[in-house]
């Protein structure tokens, strides 16, 4: 039976094929099928040179050829490095970028740089050797011929294919990691790759770019320096201002910062401002620090280490959006809880007025500042305000409800990630103008989104929970670097996009925004209860309908009888998410198993004060860093394992109680574990001395600020809440002693 002209198989274009092993490198090998013209028989003949084919003929068919592509997938670290600049980058494309944003997670860049250039040197011209050599000076016939010998020699070594894809690798870490060599005060890896590529490609753009990379760095490390003497300076000279008993101050010696901040107390408070003006400048704000984010400080084995001695480095870009996160979730608390004696009505206008702002936030496609505004309307704090929601006007009410939906933590927060990528995209209308000087790639699609930065944290942490680090033999598991790849290269896009948006800075809303006064966790559900004291739930309020047994509701009663939190106390309705904890997004994990997602420990939420008189002591400082219900890292379903899906394990995250630094450590619970080896590992993973389980007890952290004892000796898998997250806490018990 003859196949129908231009009817083609159905073939699979990709067939996994297995893995091979090449001089200690393991490769995972792929048949790829590719399509080629050929003349059937006869089909060549008769036509004259230049002749195109005819295209009516039947004799031709379709030709495929099967290709083999290989795929690096474990190797040591030599190997790695050589892979850099032999290997085929065409079948392997996405090597060394991976590469290059993963590394830090296993070796240094002073190794790596160590590796790639020093094997790779130029070999020395016999006329420098013997000027060494103490043979005297040359003259002027044995100098040229010293240029001509080194030029004969860079001209052999560039028709080398190794030595230009070295060339090419340099110069694209410059560009896409420039922080890996920024190393003070010498930098001596920048200057090591200035060296070599003022020998290599003098000129060259690769050369341009390390020295002014090393200029950028020199220049910052100068105004560092100047600043750092103008505070002591200024320290100095208050001091004895202070000393003195009057003393005229001499105009225009104000700090900029310090003048704005006076600023902002002087002038309005942030809700006085516009709805766009608002969101605008939090968006601006959010796109300058997720701009400056540096990938490898998202890796998991980075970021979940941050807050141990000797890690690999404080995520100082990381922090600074969580810093940011949590700024406008304490905006939104002090504002709204501000004014004790302010009717509902007018209280409901500030609930209206932040819904507007997170509506503008989406249009802005500003999913960083909108997940920390509906935290903190759905923080405990504002949630149990009854009344004040039962005046908020139906339209906002549904606004409300409908911003809620895109966080919602099903699927693994499936609904804001198909949002996200809907949003990534978007192509914008010819008649839509983008910013000047934004690049060419990115005129056809609108600015942003910012995204909400926990959700690729969370991944990240997942990754490096799930899969080793090293491989039989001591091999680097590179296949992981490529997973973690997938993620970080969508950072970076949407990084890159982050300059088309075209907002001008408004500096009477940013004094506002940083005026505020810091409340406490244990203020701001003090001041709560103030305003409204706890009372019935009034119909009004947005409410998420749970199904909650009557087992699961005896065991949150007994829970509440044996301690209850100050937070949380009877007649106050459950908010709809997780409360605000303190510590970072997403807490840290333990070494090996850095699952870092965060249970809410606690109802409140450390806010930044506002401006308006407060009836309580502001006496308690407030923690450093904040993490809302839907902060990074909050409650997030744990994964099964790569290509084995169990129903009878998860991953489940354990703390320890009164820990300052609210470290998570995540385990592989199986349905077989009792609570003593539950204990005993996570006790190992703090990094406890000697840890006793008989000392302590496990506790399930439930939705509402409820918490559910697991017995001693109980199987953990099938005791804890199966509907709620799996975010647990250690609690030493009455009169054990504690580690040495």
């Amino acid at each position: 039976m003859e196949r129908p002209l231009g009817k083609e198989l159905a073939l699979a274009p990709l067939q996994e094929w297995g893995e091979e092993e090449v001089d200690g490198a393991v490769y995972h090998i792929t048949l790829r099928r590719q399509r080629s013209q050929r003349p059937g028989p006869g089909g060549g003949r008769g036509r004259g040179r230049g002749q195109a084919p005819d295209s009516g003929r039947s004799e031709d068919f379709v030709h495929y050829r099967t290709c083999k592509v290989r795929a690096l997938r474990a190797a040591p670290l030599e190997r790695l490095v050589l892979e850099l600049v032999r290997g085929d980058h065409e079948q392997d494309p996405a090597f060394v970028p991976a590469f290059l944003a993963t590394h830090r997670a296993f070796v240094p860049t002073d190794r790596v740089l160590g590796l790639l250039l020093q094997p790779r040197q130029a070999p020395r011209p016999r006329g420098e050797r013997q000027e060494e050599e103490g043979q005297g000076p040359l003259d002027v016939s044995q100098e040229q011929e010293l240029r001509n010998s080194r030029q004969e020699d860079r001209q052999g070594l560039m028709l080398d294919s190794g030595f230009r894809a070295l060339i090419t690798v340099l110069g694209s870490w410059l560009l896409d990691h420039p922080q890996d060599f920024k190393d003070p005060p010498s930098h001596s890896n920048l200057v090591q790759v200035c060296t070599f590529l003022r020998w290599a490609a003098p000129g060259g753009p690769e050369s341009q770019e390390a020295e002014r990379l090393l200029r950028h760095f020199q220049e910052e490390e100068e105004e560092e320096v100047a600043k750092t003497l103008q505070e002591e300076e200024e320290g100095t000279k208050e001091a004895l201002e202070a000393s003195e008993p009057s003393h005229d101050e001499s105009p225009g010696s104000e700090d900029p910062l310090e003048e704005e901040e006076r600023q902002g107390k002087e002038g309005p408070e942030l809700l006085d401002f516009s709805v766009d003006e608002i969101a605008e400048q939090l968006t601006l704000m959010d796109m300058e620090l997720f701009s400056q984010v540096c990938l490898w400080e998202c890796l998991g084995s980075v970021w979940s280490h941050r807050d141990r001695a000797g890690g690999l480095g404080s995520a100082s870009s990381v922090r600074a959006t969580v810093a940011q996160f949590n700024a406008v979730t304490g905006c939104v608390l002090s504002s709204v809880l501000a004014g004790p004696s302010l009717p509902p009505p007018h209280r409901a206008q500030r609930l209206e007025k932040w819904i507007f702002i997170a509506q503008r936030c989406r249009e802005l496609r500003n999913f960083s500042s909108l997940r920390a505004i509906l935290s903190a309307l759905q923080s405990n704090p504002i949630y149990r305000l009854k009344r004040s929601w039962g005046a908020v006007s139906r339209e906002p009410l549904s606004m409300y409800r409908k911003l809620s939906n895109i966080f919602s933590d099903e699927n693994n927060h499936l609904n804001s990630r198909e949002i996200l990528s809907q949003e990534e995209a978007t192509v914008i209308s010819p008649e839509e103008k983008t910013a000047p000087g934004v690049p060419p790639l990115f005129q056809k699609v609108p600015p942003g989104p910012i995204p909400y930065l926990g959700t690729f944290l969370t991944d990240l942490v997942m990754l490096d929970t799930a899969l080793p680090d090293l491989l039989e033999g001591d091999l680097i598991n590179f296949e992981k670097r490529r997973k973690e790849w997938e993620i970080l290269s969508r950072i970076q896009h949407l990084q890159r996009r982050c300059v088309a948006y075209n907002l001008l800075s408004r500096p009477p809303v940013l004094a506002a925004f940083r005026a505020q006064r810091p409340l406490s966790e244990e203020q701001s559900y003090r001041l709560s209860r103030v305003i409204e004291p706890p009372a019935a739930s009034c119909p009004s309020s947005p409410r998420i309908r749970r199904r909650i047994s009557l087992t699961k509701r005896l065991s949150a009663k007994l829970s509440r009888e044996r301690g209850s939190s100050p937070s949380h106390q009877p007649g106050d309705p459950p908010s709809p998410s997780p409360s605000l904890s303190s510590g970072s997004y997403p807490p840290s994990p333990g070494e090996g198993d850095p699952l870092t997602l965060s249970p809410p420990p606690s109802p409140g939420a450390t806010g930044l004060g506002h401006k308006g008189s407060l009836e309580l002591p502001l006496g308690t400082e407030a923690p450093e860093l904040q993490q809302a219900p839907g902060s990074p890292g909050s409650s997030a379903r744990a994964p099964h394992h790569p290509g084995q899906p169990s129903p009878d394990a998860c991953v489940i995250r354990v703390s320890i109680d009164h820990d300052p630094g609210n470290l998570y450590r995540s385990i592989w619970l199986t349905s077989q574990d009792k609570v003593p080896g539950v204990i005993l590992r996570a006790l190992q993973k703090l990094h406890l001395g000697q840890p006793q389980p008989r000392d302590y007890q496990l506790f399930q952290v439930l939705p509402g600020d409820r918490e559910l004892l697991i017995p001693d000796n109980a199987n953990v898998f099938y005791a804890m809440s199966p509907a709620s997250p799996r975010d647990f806490v250690l609690r030493k018990k009455e009169g054990a002693q504690s580690p040495p």
